[in-house]
């Protein structure tokens, strides 16, 4: 049996995680799984045949020591997945700019560093909007995340004051579309096409994590979001050199685009695959990723 490293985080008890439904796929295929905090001391990555990035979910609050256990994990002898330079791509969301310019339709974005009160309105006023959504550009499980909206935003000044006034962040209109339907994810496993879900929030919310009381369902994506997953997944190739192990893209439906669905995010360090939406995207995953091993080796 071969040896991977399942990087995760310390607990997990506030999450809902299936990582463990790769156990058995990759046990019959020879692999053996072991659950590996990053934030761990003195790990011999050398004892592991591989490592598989999957559900770090507290890196955001250091990503600096996150990254640097990844540089120690590339430089033994395993093999990291998703490589340390898909993470370094994919961390910082100033990523989407780089899609944008290769004609993949985000959701609009403005990128702001130092964030001062006086500038809010201006927010408002550049989307011609009464809504808008401003995070971190390094986030996840939607952290520091904020809806706004005009009539009613000076109630949260003082937090983003707080939070932004040091660091980088990203502001976008809110895409209505997200509680009139929700978010679509559609999952790539070695560049091939697994599986698409519908993650719709709770009542007077946005977010759709299941933690956060979102919704999922499985659904078979329209063709024309399918089309626009794929011409991401070959941006995303183009622009990083490598096709990843895994991505989860993300999209909401924008009815002020031609394409008919805007990227709110590609997801290459730790998403949740939802393989417990999907019967065979478990063994999908752990047939890519032997593949991808022998290729290696």
């Amino acid at each position: 049996m071969k040896n991977c490293a399942i990087l995760t985080m310390e607990n997990l008890s506030d999450f809902e995680c299936y990582d463990s439904l790769l156990d058995k796929p990759l046990a019959q295929r020879g692999w053996q799984t072991q659950l590996v905090s990053w934030r761990s001391e003195n790990v011999d990555w050398q004892q592991f045949d591989a490592v598989i990035i999957r559900s770090p979910w507290d890196y955001q609050d250091d990503a600096s020591s996150f990254l640097s256990v990844l540089e120690e994990i590339e430089l033994s002898s395993t093999v990291l997945q998703n490589s340390l330079a898909t993470v370094r791509w994919n961390i910082d969301k100033i990523y989407l700019k780089s899609l944008a310019e290769q004609r993949v339709n985000i959701v609009p974005t403005l990128w702001r560093s130092n964030f001062s009160a006086k500038d809010i309105l201006s927010f408002f006023d550049y989307f011609n909007c009464q809504q808008i959504v401003i995070k971190p550009r390094v986030s996840a499980n939607a952290d520091n995340t904020f809806w706004l909206k005009k009539e009613s935003f000076e109630t949260v000044l003082s937090q983003l004051e707080v939070i932004f006034s040091q660091a980088e962040f990203m502001v976008q209109p809110f895409m209505n579309s997200v509680i009139e339907e929700g978010e679509f994810s559609l999952f790539y496993f070695d560049g091939e096409y697994s599986h698409a879900i519908l993650k719709t929030p709770k009542s007077d919310d946005f977010r759709v994590q299941e933690e956060h009381g979102g919704q999922l369902q499985s659904i078979a994506p329209e063709k024309s979001l399918l089309a626009q997953a794929q011409y991401t997944l070959t941006a995303i190739t183009k622009l990083t050199g490598e096709i990843p192990l895994y991505a989860r893209i993300d999209f909401v439906r924008d009815n002020n685009s031609k394409v008919g669905f805007a990227l709110m995010e590609a997801e290459l360090i730790e998403p949740s695959l939802y393989f417990n939406m999907d019967k065979n995207s478990a063994d999908s995953f752990a047939g890519a990723f032997v593949k991808r091993m022998r290729e290696t080796s």
